[in-house]
């Protein structure tokens, strides 16, 4: 098992780096702007604290801009990995970045069925929001058990990062 943070808070950051206990870091534009600081700042710095994989999202909703930001932050840094959303134009994007070689992390997932598309397409992460789907009466890690299964059963490499995680 790895840890991953989901924050933008470099404070917390390097805390926890400091414990030993971070494998990478996932974050998103809000996050970003909650610290107050540019953009790029921020990312810049998680990545200098950060020995591991860092997950930073695009705010296109069009396949052509996600892959134009995720060409833009993957040259940032090489332990970057682009989040994009899993819809029908962010599966577009993640067959054409993993074709360029750009690693990605397949989000907003709730249904083993996106889990599979995003594998299908070369996403090197899925993150299924096991907590979103416990605050509406599912049960998130059924999801994540689902998804596992079908990996395990087809041979495919996507890993899974259990996001939105609310309990233990």
């Amino acid at each position: 098992m790895k840890f991953f943070l989901d924050t933008a808070k470099v404070d917390e950051i390097r805390k926890a780096v400091e414990w030993g206990i971070v494998d990478g870091v996932t974050t998103n534009p809000t996050h970003i702007a909650d610290t107050g600081r540019p953009f790029l700042e921020v990312v810049r710095e998680i990545c200098s604290i950060v020995d591991g994989p860092i997950s930073v999202e695009v705010i296109s909703t069009e396949a052509e801009g996600m892959v134009r930001e995720a060409r833009d932050l993957a040259s940032i840094h090489p332990n970057i990995v682009v989040k994009i959303p899993l819809i029908e134009e962010g599966i577009k994007a993640i067959k054409k970045l993993s074709r360029m070689g750009i690693r990605t992390n397949a989000t907003l997932n709730f249904s083993p069925a996106q889990a599979l598309l995003a594998a299908k397409v070369g996403a090197t992460y899925v993150s299924p929001f096991v907590g979103r789907l416990d605050a509406v009466g599912h049960i998130g890690m059924e999801l994540v058990r689902q998804i596992k299964r079908i990996y395990d059963n087809y041979g495919f490499k996507t890993q899974i990062i259990v996001s939105a995680v609310r309990h233990p």
